[in-house]
């Protein structure tokens, strides 16, 4: 079997293809190129009112790469809707070098000093590849995906890959688009030189950038 390396991924991302684990105690991961790819148009974000509120009010500390690992970490744990996860030990190494290497970022939700919430994913010149998410409390989990798509469009970012669709994301916007068509979308993305924020962002100011091309309900 060939050795994973962070420089493989990479490459494999480039032509449109992500790794997954059966399960956490799998050692083995293989690759993934579905026929109908999940992507988030970012022009295309729907805010609910009630998210809008949420982040005006800033109920959260948002913070970017200060705790990658707990975020993967957190989006491995078991949950009622997925008990297991496909986040096995090799995907953590291999993500946590990607981070090291600048490529990797999270978005983190705190609260009275606790991660109670983020997101994960790898960022190739103007596309961003979401991994997963997680919640420990009410909206954290949509306050770090609105956090994430007001920097990707601040930073000038054209795809953003959420790999699936699941009825999560299709209420803020997610759709699928055939294979075909995602291989051009993102090798027109990756010819974008963007740039993934790790400054604060106000919520009014995430409320701001996302209502300029959406509608609220």
């Amino acid at each position: 079997m060939i050795a994973l390396t962070p420089e493989l991924l990479l490459r494999a991302y480039a032509a449109g293809i992500f790794p997954m684990a059966e399960d956490a105690e799998e050692r083995e991961i293989f690759w993934v190129d579905p026929e109908q790819r999940g992507v988030l148009p970012l022009d295309r974000f729907h805010l609910p009112r009630r998210l809008s509120r949420v982040l005006r009010h800033e109920l959260f500390e948002v913070r970017c790469d200060s705790a990658f690992g707990d975020v993967v970490r957190g989006c491995a744990e078991p949950r009622p809707e997925r008990p297991k996860t496909w986040i096995n030990e090799e995907i953590v190494r291999l993500y946590t070098a990607l981070f090291e290497l600048g490529f990797a970022h999270s978005i983190e939700c705190w609260h009275e000093g606790a991660l109670v919430g983020g997101l994960y994913g790898v960022a190739l010149g103007g596309a961003f590849f979401g991994e997963s998410m997680f919640s420990r409390v009410s909206e954290a989990s949509k306050v770090a995906l609105a956090q994430l798509v007001a920097r990707l469009k601040r930073g000038g970012f054209r795809l953003l890959d959420t790999q699936f669709v699941t009825a999560h994301l299709e209420r803020f916007g997610a759709v699928e688009i055939p294979r075909r068509q995602y291989h051009r979308e993102l090798a027109a993305a990756l010819e974008v030189e963007a740039y993934f924020s790790l400054e604060p962002l106000a919520g009014a100011a995430v409320v701001s950038l996302l209502q300029s091309s959406t509608l609220t309900s």
